[in-house]
């Protein structure tokens, strides 16, 4: 538990971060919100017009009789749109990064700024255009993956009792990872860390990763909770990113030389 704590309380500390730092939350919602008209249209098209797509994709089911026709193109419905939004969630983060990189990088780099001793932030070097290049590959890689686990996991649905019990707490969970990967990858990329240095890092830290991310996930379901969390789960996870790699923060020098003295006190009372 320990772990999973760690990662909640860098995602709790970077929202605290940019609720300090009110020009950077605020140009950090932007992309955000252009996302978020994209996504609200695509779903609400898709509840509107889902039990259509499905009776045109099951036309085996156009002799059955009532009730199990309307049951299982309702069922269908229903499992299409909880995918639909399992995607969304999933895609969301990646969408909203590509559109807001400029913003986001920039707001990475001073969260890493404010976080190091020397007040100096990692850089890539790397051209505008190179890093979006970069940032479109590896989103889509990711997604990929993603893809694969969120379709495994709709299969899984259709297990009796398994599949509305385990499988939406291991697909919160699967989400938080890949959530945790897009948001770290602003800070690791600028650090020239590749995607399956990224990856093999991140499945070292899994209960730090998911402690970050799992709960991420859950907030995202809301879309308007998700467009203000993202400036404060980019900071976090800037912060998540340094840990990882075990960097000093501008915290710990001070509370070394804290306890110094009190060390010190106590070796003179023992004498």
């Amino acid at each position: 538990m320990g772990d999973l704590g760690a990662g909640f309380k860098q995602l709790v500390k970077g929202q605290r971060w940019v609720a300090a730092h009110g020009r950077s939350y605020g140009l950090g919602l932007l992309p955000g919100l252009v996302t978020l008209v994209l996504y609200a249209a695509a779903l609400t098209s898709l509840a509107l017009w889902g039990s259509d797509l499905v009776g045109w994709a099951t036309p085996f089911a156009d002799d059955w009789s009532s009730p199990w026709q309307g049951l299982f193109r309702g069922l269908l419905t229903v499992v299409l749109f909880a995918l639909a939004l399992l995607l969304s969630v999933l895609t969301f983060t990646a969408v909203t990064l590509l559109v807001g990189q400029p913003f986001y990088e920039k707001l990475s780099e001073r969260v890493d700024r404010s976080a190091s001793p020397d007040g100096l932030a990692p850089e890539s070097g790397l051209p505008l255009l190179r890093e979006l290049w970069i940032s479109a590959r590896d989103s889509l890689r990711i997604l990929v993956r993603a893809g694969l686990w969120g379709v495994l996991l709709f299969a899984c649905g259709f297990v009796p009792v398994v599949g509305q019990t385990v499988v939406p707490v291991v697909g919160f969970f699967v989400t938080g990872f890949f959530l945790t990967e897009e948001l770290t990858a602003i800070a690791l990329q600028r650090r020239g860390i590749e995607l399956r240095e990224r990856l093999a890092l991140l499945r070292s830290h899994k209960r730090l990763v998911w402690g970050f991310g799992t709960p991420l996930a859950v907030t995202f379901l809301v879309p308007f909770v998700a467009v203000f969390l993202m400036p404060g789960a980019v900071a976090g996870a800037t912060l998540l990113a340094r840990r990882l790699l075990g960097e000093e923060s501008a915290e710990e020098p001070a509370v070394a030389e804290a306890a110094e003295p009190v060390e010190a006190a106590g070796a003179h009372f023992r004498d």
